[in-house]
């Protein structure tokens, strides 16, 4: 009975061996296709240029009409150019309007370091006996009391203040 899944395992992998070889080769017959594809374009596109036996007025004309072409390839990849940042910038906002409408950016979650006792105690109910008394922890403060002054009569301070007896009090502590 072993031998006979040993052999059939060996058989799966003999069968995937090929399949991949042959997966290899059609890989790389897809690629020279592709090469083949591209030179034939790039030909069609542009012709290899014949300067042999050109005058210097048939080149410069030659010059001109290669910078005309150049100009007008010029302004068609400005003009993508445009219309591909102008459908990034709108995929943006798209993007931007989907997460408002899921909720909002999720904040990253911090990696809490728990104890031995803490994971224990979340997985028992201990934890609902054990009550932790908060004002064990706090300082004590001494609260001082603020020093008042005596607070008089004011109508006797008006009336020692009034007349000449008070402004002669007020001139003498001023000397």
């Amino acid at each position: 009975m072993r031998k006979s899944v040993f052999v059939f395992t060996r058989g799966l992998t003999f069968v995937q061996s090929k399949l991949l070889k042959k997966a290899a080769s059609l890989l790389v017959a897809e690629n020279e296709e592709k090469k083949r594809e591209k030179e034939r374009a790039m030909n069609e596109s542009f012709p290899p240029l014949k300067m042999s036996g050109l005058s210097t007025q048939e080149l410069q004309d030659l010059c001109k009409e290669l910078h005309r072409k150049i100009d007008v390839v010029d302004d068609v990849r400005y003009d993508m150019d445009g219309k591909v940042s102008k459908n990034e910038k709108e995929i943006q906002t798209l993007n931007q309007k989907m997460t408002e409408l899921k909720g909002g950016k999720r904040p990253t979650l911090k990696r809490v370091k728990k104890t031995t006792d803490d994971m224990l105690g979340a997985c028992t109910d201990n934890s609902k006996f054990m009550k932790s008394d908060f004002k064990a922890n706090l300082k004590t403060v001494k609260k001082e009391e603020e020093k008042r002054e005596e607070v008089t009569d004011w109508r006797k301070n008006v009336e020692a203040m009034s007349g000449m007896e008070g402004r002669k009090k007020l001139f003498d502590a001023g000397q």
